[in-house]
């Protein structure tokens, strides 16, 4: 190993008692609000206060400085000891640790970026590995900058597939900036985890996965200290450190217990913090500060975008809107270097990778791991580095819900865009139709979800989704549509479009992408008969564009049509319905997939499924009865 040098007797006695004062800030702000995981924090204190007392490099006057290491809490009930850390190095008092998990304090029970030194919401265990993956591929690829990121799990969590996912992500791209820690404290929640403490079987699966993988006594100063520059020397190949450790290390008659997982030491604490207390030798203010200089070398960044050339379609051109993301993708690459798109796999199905192509540096190949792809989404999108886009078939991001949700709690800034929804993909058949996915984002709070009907208003969704605050989802179709709107046609968030209208409308249909067409063919039928319909294009589904659809239903008779290629429950219907549920005499009948659909050829599916032109025009012969 090159330039080690052991520590010096006096670092390794400092770095020793402040470890023990982050157990006794873990201990006391825990007893205060009679809740949290004392005995979790214990046993990775050696290993944060080596962490962020010698190793790491940061700014504690600007703790999310582009150039600073990162560091993700992935089991992040142990938030209590990050909490200390950070205190101890200066950024706020540490009596403000007294207030956990009080309502008016954002040190909540698990890390949120409320705080200014967390980058995303961690504690839905599984998940924090992947963020550490985006953020080191951003750090090694695209700022090629000195920073380091490391990301400490719990042997419980190592159960995950997704850690492993994101293991595969790591060992592929060569992550040699990216250290893990896995804090085998032999403890579980409810019972010991599946391999205790044989180090061994950790070693040989981190071995087995491309890592740089060191066994280490995790409450030894010298040795975790030794493995962290070992970690930071190594080239080509990520690090995991398999840090053997104790649950309640330090506390007597707690110590590798049972049963003492989230609980308070309550009445024992007094004996407890006075033993802790015995071991710290230097009682002064002269305890270590943070440390090393950082280098200063990520750039400067300007995250605005745009279109970098209009749309350039012709009226009636059949476009699938998959293909007009490609296209899109391509544009506002060529605008700002700093959009990414990341996949799955399934790029040449939707079009992300006419990016790869356009420019290679620009796109992330995340193969078939949703979970991890997901999160090395909303990773790479921290602190503002890039714009990220993520893309695979709408329905396997069912898959990723919790990183989707744990995204929003994150306050990420990421771009979502699923493809082949509904049963208008065909016969690839109901596994690859997505048919819950708008019921999906919308739950999600700070998600806005754009369906585009076409290529010119899919190109204008994906600039519009790229300058977004938050999640956004694009939801876009196999089959090919014609071109309705013009080149120079205008779209924001939460702006619906009439694309039918006359002063006789006596019914409003309301349809998004193919059942907008079918809206289309509907009202041209119904026309014939002597009933006039007007035909609205939603554009995004969160926000509705509640004042047009209330308007507009009022001018048709209060009757409205809705009709979508998903289940019925939690899409565009429902979306409408609330839109005018406080509205009187205005009535909604929904038309959506009713039960599990199957293969076939696209148009008889739509009509076998209650969703094609004929279910529409009988829908509003039904309606106009009321």
């Amino acid at each position: 190993m090159s330039n080690y040098h052991k520590l010096e007797s006096k670092t390794v006695q400092e770095l020793k008692d402040l470890a023990n004062k982050l157990r006794i800030h873990s201990i006391t702000s825990t007893n205060v609000t009679k809740s949290g995981h004392p005995t979790t924090c214990a046993s990775m204190a050696e290993i944060m206060s080596v962490l962020f007392f010698h190793t790491m490099r940061y700014k504690v006057s600007e703790p999310r400085d582009a150039s600073s290491d990162r560091f993700i809490l992935s089991k992040g009930h142990a938030a209590p000891i990050l909490y200390a850390a950070w205190a101890e190095a200066g950024l706020f008092p540490t009596s403000d640790l007294m207030n956990l998990r009080k309502i008016d304090s954002d040190l909540e029970g698990h890390p949120t970026p409320r705080l200014n030194f967390i980058d995303v919401g961690t504690g839905s265990l599984g998940q924090g590995l992947s963020i550490a993956c985006g953020m080191a591929y951003v750090g090694k690829y695209i700022d090629k900058a000195s920073y380091r990121v490391y990301c400490l799990l719990g042997d419980g969590e190592s159960a995950e597939g997704s850690v492993w996912e994101a293991m595969n992500f790591a060992s592929y791209y060569k992550l040699d900036n990216l250290c893990m820690i896995i804090d085998v404290n032999r403890l579980g929640q409810s019972e010991p985890t599946s391999l205790g403490h044989n180090m061994e079987t950790y070693r040989k699966r981190a071995d087995a996965f491309g890592f740089n993988s060191l066994v280490i006594d995790g409450h030894d100063i010298e040795e975790v200290a030794k493995a962290f520059h070992e970690a930071a020397s190594t080239k080509d190949r990520p690090t995991c450190l398999l840090a053997k450790t104790l649950k309640g290390k330090g506390f007597p008659d707690i110590e590798d217990k049972e049963k003492w997982h989230g609980t308070v030491l309550g009445a024992k604490s007094d004996a407890v913090i006075a033993h802790v207390q015995k071991q710290i030798k230097n009682t002064g203010a002269a305890l270590l500060k943070p440390q090393k200089p950082l280098k200063d070398d990520a750039p400067a960044v300007n995250l605005t975008v745009k279109l970098s050339s209009p749309p350039a379609y012709k009226l009636g051109d059949a476009i699938a809107t998959r293909e007009a993301y490609g296209t899109a993708l391509v544009k506002i690459g060529k605008n700002n270097p700093r959009v990414i798109a990341l996949d799955g796999d399934t790029k040449n199905s939707t079009f992300s990778e006419k990016l790869k192509l356009e420019n290679a540096a620009q796109y992330i190949e995340c193969f078939i791991a949703e979970q991890n792809l997901v999160g090395v989404g909303i990773g790479a999108a921290c602190r503002n580095r890039v714009i990220s886009f993520v893309s695979t078939f709408a329905t396997f991001f069912t898959r990723a819900f919790d990183q989707i949700r744990m995204g929003a709690i994150s306050q990420t800034n990421c771009n979502f865009v699923g493809s082949h929804c509904g049963v208008s993909i065909g016969e690839d058949g109901p596994s690859q139709m997505a048919l819950e996915d708008l019921a999906m984002f919308r739950s999600i709070p700070t998600a806005t979800v754009f369906y585009p009907s076409d290529a010119v208003s899919t190109e204008r969704a994906i600039e519009l989704a790229a300058n977004t605050t938050g999640i956004t989802f694009t939801r876009t179709s196999r089959p090919k549509s014609a071109v309705i709107y013009s080149n120079d046609e205008t779209f924001q968030v939460g702006k619906a479009k009439i694309v039918k209208k006359s002063d006789k409308d006596q019914v409003l249909l309301i349809g998004a992408a193919v059942t907008l067409y079918e809206a289309l063919k509907a009202a041209d039928v119904l026309a014939k008969s002597g009933i006039h319909a007007r035909v609205m294009d939603p554009f995004t589904i969160k926000p509705i564009d509640v004042e047009a659809i209330v308007k507009n239903a009022k001018e048709c008779g209060g009757r409205i049509v809705t009709v979508e290629d998903h289940y019925p429950e939690g899409g565009i219907g429902e979306a409408v319905m609330s839109a005018v549920a406080e509205h009187r005499d205005i009535v909604v009948r929904k038309l959506a997939v009713p039960r599990v659909p199957r293969s076939g050829p696209s148009d008889v599916l739509l009509d076998m499924f209650g969703i094609s032109a004929n279910h529409i025009v009988k829908a509003v012969q039904d309606v106009l009865k009321l």
